[in-house]
Protein backbone atom coordinates (compact mmCIF):
# COMPACT_ATOMS: atom_id res chain seq x y z
CA UNK A 1 0.00 0.00 0.00
CA UNK A 2 1.01 3.91 -0.70
CA UNK A 3 0.07 5.86 1.73
CA UNK A 4 0.32 10.21 0.83
CA UNK A 5 -0.08 12.63 3.49
CA UNK A 6 -0.76 15.79 1.99
CA UNK A 7 -0.74 18.58 4.59
CA UNK A 8 -0.03 22.39 4.07
CA UNK A 9 -1.07 25.96 4.72
CA UNK A 10 -4.95 26.92 3.83
CA UNK A 11 -4.37 28.25 0.92
CA UNK A 12 -1.75 26.65 -0.88
CA UNK A 13 -2.87 23.92 -2.96
CA UNK A 14 -3.76 20.91 -0.55
CA UNK A 15 -7.40 20.50 -2.61
CA UNK A 16 -6.10 21.09 -5.83
CA UNK A 17 -2.83 18.48 -5.08
CA UNK A 18 -5.71 15.79 -3.38
CA UNK A 19 -7.60 16.19 -7.05
CA UNK A 20 -4.97 15.23 -9.19
CA UNK A 21 -4.30 12.52 -7.24
CA UNK A 22 -7.38 11.43 -7.20
CA UNK A 23 -8.01 11.89 -10.93
CA UNK A 24 -5.09 9.33 -11.38
CA UNK A 25 -6.70 6.83 -9.41
CA UNK A 26 -5.78 7.50 -5.73
CA UNK A 27 -8.62 6.98 -3.01
CA UNK A 28 -8.59 10.20 -1.72
CA UNK A 29 -9.69 11.20 1.62
CA UNK A 30 -9.80 15.19 2.64
CA UNK A 31 -9.74 17.01 5.93
CA UNK A 32 -9.52 13.51 7.88
CA UNK A 33 -9.20 13.70 11.83
CA UNK A 34 -5.58 13.15 12.42
CA UNK A 35 -7.03 10.26 15.31
CA UNK A 36 -8.93 8.81 12.51
CA UNK A 37 -6.00 7.76 10.85
CA UNK A 38 -4.45 4.76 12.30
CA UNK A 39 -8.46 3.23 12.31
CA UNK A 40 -8.55 4.24 8.67
CA UNK A 41 -5.39 2.47 7.28
CA UNK A 42 -5.73 -0.66 9.30
CA UNK A 43 -9.31 -0.79 7.61
CA UNK A 44 -7.81 0.02 4.10
CA UNK A 45 -4.89 -2.51 5.13
CA UNK A 46 -7.40 -5.67 6.99
CA UNK A 47 -9.76 -5.52 3.39
CA UNK A 48 -7.19 -6.26 1.07
CA UNK A 49 -9.36 -4.10 -1.33
CA UNK A 50 -7.16 -3.26 -4.60
CA UNK A 51 -9.41 0.12 -4.36
CA UNK A 52 -6.92 1.24 -1.29
CA UNK A 53 -3.28 0.33 -2.67
CA UNK A 54 -2.94 3.94 -3.67
CA UNK A 55 -4.45 6.18 -0.85
CA UNK A 56 -3.89 10.01 -0.23
CA UNK A 57 -5.29 12.10 2.98
CA UNK A 58 -5.27 15.49 3.58
CA UNK A 59 -4.71 16.91 7.00
CA UNK A 60 -4.52 20.62 8.26
CA UNK A 61 -4.92 22.76 10.94
CA UNK A 62 -8.56 21.52 12.16
CA UNK A 63 -6.49 19.11 13.96
CA UNK A 64 -5.75 19.69 17.51
CA UNK A 65 -2.37 20.53 18.16
CA UNK A 66 -1.73 17.65 20.07
CA UNK A 67 -2.84 15.47 17.37
CA UNK A 68 -0.60 17.13 14.97
CA UNK A 69 2.22 16.82 16.74
CA UNK A 70 1.64 12.96 16.99
CA UNK A 71 1.94 12.23 13.20
CA UNK A 72 5.44 12.23 12.46
CA UNK A 73 5.66 9.32 15.16
CA UNK A 74 2.24 7.75 13.73
CA UNK A 75 3.48 7.81 10.29
CA UNK A 76 6.77 5.60 11.14
CA UNK A 77 4.99 3.33 12.71
CA UNK A 78 3.49 2.62 9.47
CA UNK A 79 6.26 2.45 7.58
CA UNK A 80 7.40 -0.28 10.18
CA UNK A 81 4.46 -2.21 9.57
CA UNK A 82 5.24 -1.71 5.86
CA UNK A 83 3.06 0.74 4.83
CA UNK A 84 5.01 2.91 2.19
CA UNK A 85 4.17 6.30 3.59
CA UNK A 86 4.99 9.37 2.61
CA UNK A 87 4.43 13.49 3.86
CA UNK A 88 3.98 15.95 1.21
CA UNK A 89 3.52 19.47 2.39
CA UNK A 90 2.43 22.41 0.62
CA UNK A 91 3.48 26.14 1.69
CA UNK A 92 3.26 29.66 -0.16
CA UNK A 93 4.72 33.20 1.27
CA UNK A 94 2.55 35.16 3.58
CA UNK A 95 1.98 38.20 0.47
CA UNK A 96 0.42 35.40 -1.87
CA UNK A 97 -2.00 33.76 0.61
CA UNK A 98 -2.94 36.76 1.73
CA UNK A 99 -4.03 37.98 -2.16
CA UNK A 100 -5.67 34.42 -2.47
CA UNK A 101 -7.74 35.13 0.14
CA UNK A 102 -8.54 38.06 -1.16
CA UNK A 103 -9.32 36.97 -3.91
CA UNK A 104 -11.40 33.99 -3.19
CA UNK A 105 -12.85 35.91 -0.49
CA UNK A 106 -13.29 32.64 1.75
CA UNK A 107 -12.32 32.57 5.57
CA UNK A 108 -9.06 31.22 6.69
CA UNK A 109 -10.50 28.28 9.36
CA UNK A 110 -8.24 29.75 11.98
CA UNK A 111 -9.32 33.43 11.84
CA UNK A 112 -12.39 34.94 13.55
CA UNK A 113 -13.24 38.54 14.97
CA UNK A 114 -10.40 38.43 17.43
CA UNK A 115 -7.78 37.14 15.39
CA UNK A 116 -6.46 39.10 11.47
CA UNK A 117 -5.88 36.71 8.57
CA UNK A 118 -2.22 37.71 8.97
CA UNK A 119 -2.32 36.29 12.66
CA UNK A 120 -4.12 33.47 11.65
CA UNK A 121 -1.38 32.32 8.57
CA UNK A 122 1.19 32.43 11.13
CA UNK A 123 -0.46 30.51 14.08
CA UNK A 124 -1.25 27.84 11.50
CA UNK A 125 2.49 27.97 10.46
CA UNK A 126 3.47 26.96 14.15
CA UNK A 127 0.67 24.33 14.55
CA UNK A 128 1.78 22.47 11.77
CA UNK A 129 5.63 22.83 12.12
CA UNK A 130 6.18 19.20 13.22
CA UNK A 131 4.28 17.90 9.91
CA UNK A 132 6.69 20.05 7.93
CA UNK A 133 9.55 18.81 9.50
CA UNK A 134 8.53 15.55 8.81
CA UNK A 135 7.98 15.93 5.04
CA UNK A 136 9.48 13.93 1.96
CA UNK A 137 8.71 17.16 -0.16
CA UNK A 138 8.25 20.56 0.59
CA UNK A 139 6.84 22.41 -2.48
CA UNK A 140 6.57 26.40 -2.21
CA UNK A 141 3.35 26.96 -4.78
CA UNK A 142 3.97 30.82 -4.42
CA UNK A 143 4.70 31.31 -8.00
CA UNK A 144 2.44 28.15 -9.62
CA UNK A 145 -0.58 28.48 -10.82
CA UNK A 146 -3.42 25.10 -10.62
CA UNK A 147 -1.96 23.87 -13.82
CA UNK A 148 2.07 24.07 -12.41
CA UNK A 149 0.93 22.24 -9.29
CA UNK A 150 -0.66 19.52 -10.71
CA UNK A 151 1.90 18.96 -13.03
CA UNK A 152 4.52 19.21 -10.37
CA UNK A 153 2.10 16.53 -8.48
CA UNK A 154 2.22 14.21 -11.36
CA UNK A 155 5.78 13.95 -12.02
CA UNK A 156 7.29 14.16 -8.72
CA UNK A 157 5.01 12.17 -6.92
CA UNK A 158 2.14 9.92 -8.79
CA UNK A 159 5.55 9.23 -11.06
CA UNK A 160 7.85 8.72 -8.91
CA UNK A 161 9.00 4.77 -8.60
CA UNK A 162 9.48 4.01 -4.92
CA UNK A 163 13.06 2.53 -5.16
CA UNK A 164 14.06 5.89 -7.03
CA UNK A 165 14.91 9.68 -5.85
CA UNK A 166 13.29 12.35 -7.25
CA UNK A 167 15.24 15.21 -8.28
CA UNK A 168 14.93 18.67 -9.17
CA UNK A 169 16.89 21.47 -10.06
CA UNK A 170 15.36 24.97 -10.24
CA UNK A 171 16.53 28.76 -11.13
CA UNK A 172 14.97 31.65 -9.32
CA UNK A 173 15.83 34.98 -8.60
CA UNK A 174 16.68 36.58 -5.45
CA UNK A 175 14.71 40.02 -6.24
CA UNK A 176 11.50 38.00 -5.97
CA UNK A 177 12.49 35.45 -2.66
CA UNK A 178 14.53 32.39 -1.97
CA UNK A 179 12.46 29.26 -2.98
CA UNK A 180 11.04 27.74 0.62
CA UNK A 181 11.22 24.31 -0.71
CA UNK A 182 14.54 24.13 -1.41
CA UNK A 183 16.86 21.85 0.20
CA UNK A 184 20.16 23.19 -0.93
CA UNK A 185 20.58 26.96 -2.37
CA UNK A 186 23.33 28.55 -4.45
CA UNK A 187 24.13 32.25 -5.34
CA UNK A 188 25.32 32.69 -8.42
CA UNK A 189 25.17 36.69 -8.52
CA UNK A 190 29.27 36.54 -8.48
CA UNK A 191 29.54 35.66 -11.95
CA UNK A 192 29.28 38.37 -15.30
CA UNK A 193 25.72 39.34 -15.71
CA UNK A 194 24.36 39.24 -19.23
CA UNK A 195 22.13 41.84 -17.93
CA UNK A 196 24.54 43.99 -19.06
CA UNK A 197 25.03 43.73 -22.20
CA UNK A 198 21.86 45.22 -24.19
CA UNK A 199 21.88 42.93 -26.53
CA UNK A 200 21.72 40.00 -24.39
CA UNK A 201 19.25 41.52 -21.72
CA UNK A 202 16.08 40.34 -22.91
CA UNK A 203 17.26 36.72 -23.44
CA UNK A 204 17.12 33.93 -21.51
CA UNK A 205 19.97 31.59 -20.40
CA UNK A 206 18.83 29.32 -22.92
CA UNK A 207 19.69 31.51 -25.49
CA UNK A 208 22.53 30.53 -27.97
CA UNK A 209 24.50 33.75 -27.15
CA UNK A 210 23.73 33.89 -23.69
CA UNK A 211 25.23 30.45 -23.06
CA UNK A 212 28.64 31.69 -25.47
CA UNK A 213 28.65 34.17 -23.37
CA UNK A 214 28.76 32.39 -19.99
CA UNK A 215 30.27 29.33 -21.02
CA UNK A 216 33.62 32.18 -22.31
CA UNK A 217 34.16 32.59 -18.53
CA UNK A 218 36.40 30.50 -16.38
CA UNK A 219 34.43 31.33 -13.08
CA UNK A 220 30.95 29.95 -14.56
CA UNK A 221 32.75 26.99 -15.37
CA UNK A 222 34.41 26.78 -11.84
CA UNK A 223 31.16 27.11 -10.24
CA UNK A 224 29.66 24.68 -12.28
CA UNK A 225 31.83 22.24 -11.29
CA UNK A 226 31.53 22.80 -7.71
CA UNK A 227 28.14 22.33 -7.44
CA UNK A 228 28.50 19.35 -9.02
CA UNK A 229 30.28 17.87 -7.12
CA UNK A 230 28.33 18.90 -4.40
CA UNK A 231 25.44 17.97 -5.54
CA UNK A 232 26.30 14.32 -6.67
CA UNK A 233 28.08 13.80 -3.07
CA UNK A 234 24.49 14.37 -1.32
CA UNK A 235 23.01 11.75 -3.59
CA UNK A 236 23.99 8.62 -2.22
CA UNK A 237 23.59 10.38 1.46
CA UNK A 238 19.77 11.00 0.45
CA UNK A 239 19.44 7.42 -0.40
CA UNK A 240 21.25 5.86 2.03
CA UNK A 241 18.68 7.59 4.62
CA UNK A 242 15.47 6.78 2.10
CA UNK A 243 14.80 10.56 1.77
CA UNK A 244 12.86 9.92 -1.80
CA UNK A 245 12.84 14.17 -3.06
CA UNK A 246 16.13 16.80 -3.73
CA UNK A 247 15.31 20.21 -4.92
CA UNK A 248 18.41 21.92 -5.41
CA UNK A 249 18.07 25.96 -6.18
CA UNK A 250 20.33 28.05 -8.23
CA UNK A 251 19.94 31.91 -8.10
CA UNK A 252 20.77 34.92 -9.57
CA UNK A 253 19.85 38.50 -9.11
CA UNK A 254 16.81 37.96 -12.05
CA UNK A 255 16.77 33.72 -12.33
CA UNK A 256 16.70 35.02 -16.04
CA UNK A 257 20.42 34.45 -17.24
CA UNK A 258 23.14 32.81 -15.19
CA UNK A 259 20.79 30.86 -12.89
CA UNK A 260 18.86 29.12 -15.74
CA UNK A 261 22.04 28.53 -17.55
CA UNK A 262 23.50 26.51 -14.38
CA UNK A 263 20.12 24.38 -13.43
CA UNK A 264 19.46 23.01 -17.49
CA UNK A 265 23.73 22.10 -17.26
CA UNK A 266 23.47 20.84 -13.85
CA UNK A 267 20.17 19.15 -14.76
CA UNK A 268 22.25 17.52 -17.69
CA UNK A 269 25.12 16.34 -15.75
CA UNK A 270 22.78 14.60 -13.08
CA UNK A 271 21.11 13.00 -15.44
CA UNK A 272 24.32 11.03 -17.37
CA UNK A 273 23.90 8.88 -14.13
CA UNK A 274 20.54 9.20 -12.11
CA UNK A 275 17.18 8.76 -13.39
CA UNK A 276 14.15 11.12 -12.33
CA UNK A 277 15.98 14.26 -13.00
CA UNK A 278 13.85 17.42 -13.71
CA UNK A 279 13.83 21.18 -13.70
CA UNK A 280 11.96 23.93 -13.33
CA UNK A 281 12.69 27.80 -14.21
CA UNK A 282 10.70 29.98 -11.40
CA UNK A 283 11.02 33.49 -13.36
CA UNK A 284 10.36 32.28 -16.46
CA UNK A 285 7.07 30.98 -15.47
CA UNK A 286 5.33 33.07 -17.77
CA UNK A 287 5.98 30.85 -20.74
CA UNK A 288 5.95 26.76 -20.65
CA UNK A 289 9.89 27.51 -19.93
CA UNK A 290 8.48 27.92 -16.65
CA UNK A 291 6.86 24.65 -16.65
CA UNK A 292 8.98 21.39 -14.88
CA UNK A 293 10.53 19.50 -17.72
CA UNK A 294 12.15 16.11 -17.48
CA UNK A 295 15.38 15.50 -18.00
CA UNK A 296 16.20 11.96 -17.59
CA UNK A 297 12.97 9.01 -17.86
CA UNK A 298 12.19 8.32 -14.70
CA UNK A 299 11.08 4.46 -15.57
CA UNK A 300 14.37 3.90 -16.71
CA UNK A 301 16.94 2.01 -14.94
CA UNK A 302 19.81 3.63 -12.66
Amino acid sequence: MRLIVVSGLSGSGKTVALHMLEDVGYYCIDNIPAALLTPFIAHTVASGSARYARTAVGLDARNEAAEIANIPQLLDELKQSGVQCEIVFLLASDEDLLRRFAETRRKHPMSSQQVSLKEAIAMERRLLEPIIYAADLVVDTSRMGVHDLRELMSKRVEQRSSARLSILIESFGFKNGIPGDADFVFDARSLPNPFWDISLRAMTGRDAEVVRFLEGHQSVRRLLEDITRFVEARIPEHQNSNRRYLTVAIGCTGGQHRSVYLVDRLAEKLAANHTSVAVRHNSLAAGTEGRIQTISDPGSAT
